[in-house]
């Protein structure tokens, strides 16, 4: 049986010490490539990436934003690449700060072989992070139950930003009409997925807290993320 062409969108910013290391294990798997995304960090991450595009030619692609800035922005930007491309069976989703280990990337990739979008769960066995305070661990906890309250959607873990898509599948989602920016971009998709009869797996991961860089959680994102589910509850279905 032939593997799946697997391409990963990894969007970044200011993550020049972590890129390295995530494209070489990300690479470690055989038919997965990368696609980044930087939004224009100061640090010297698009320049990072370029390099490694050429050390690694045809396995490595770098995608230069311009514009607003934001995860959802990037993320967009990126997918939208991903599904015109008739080269690629599945499209990943995971962050550049080495919180996703890229070993559970044949996982996710297998699991769409029943499922539209496959969901690396932090919430499948207990709770599943290291290096978390606790009032982090409740906030997402909250969030994942509040969110799943509002929009009635029903896997574990929502909010979690390690995913496979099949491509075809990606592609029914109106990723350019899409609201949201930051980390309820997340939570949008989902939604969408689900409402255009996308069938939803979770397999379960070990999220690790970034080590080198900081975290993109803000109070605005935070602010969103509460927002986003009602609007996605009242938002009437496209024709």
């Amino acid at each position: 049986m032939t593997p799946p062409r697997v391409l990963v969108v990894v969007p970044t910013y200011n993550e020049r010490d972590n890129l390295p290391q995530l494209v070489r294990s990300v690479l470690a798997h055989d038919g997965f490539r990368m696609m980044v995304v930087d939004d224009g960090s100061p640090d010297g991450t698009g320049q990072i990436a370029d390099s490694l595009a050429a050390e690694f030619p045809g396995q490595v692609e770098v995608m230069h934003r311009t514009g607003p800035r934001g995860l959802g922005r990037s993320y967009i930007d990126g997918l939208r690449r991903a599904v015109a491309r008739d080269d690629v069976d599945l499209v990943c989703q995971m962050d550049a700060d080495l919180s996703h280990n890229p070993e559970y990337l044949p996982a996710l990739a297998a699991a769409a072989a029943q499922y539209d979008v496959v969901i690396g769960s932090r919430y499948l066995n207990g709770v599943s992070v290291v290096n978390w305070p606790l009032h982090r661990i409740f906030l997402s906890a909250f969030a994942n139950k509040y969110i799943r309250a509002v929009t009635q959607l029903t896997p574990r873990d929502c909010t979690s930003g390690f995913r496979c898509w099949r491509r075809e599948s990606l592609a029914r989602l109106p990723l350019a009409s899409m609201v949201s920016d930051g980390y309820a971009f997340l939570v949008e998709m989902l939604f969408e997925a689900k409402r255009r009869g996308c069938t939803i797996g979770e397999v379960p991961i070990i999220f690790v807290e970034r080590r080198l860089g900081q975290s993109k959680v803000s109070t605005p994102v935070i602010l969103e993320s509460l927002i986003i589910p009602w609007r996605l509850r009242f938002r009437r279905a496209s024709p």
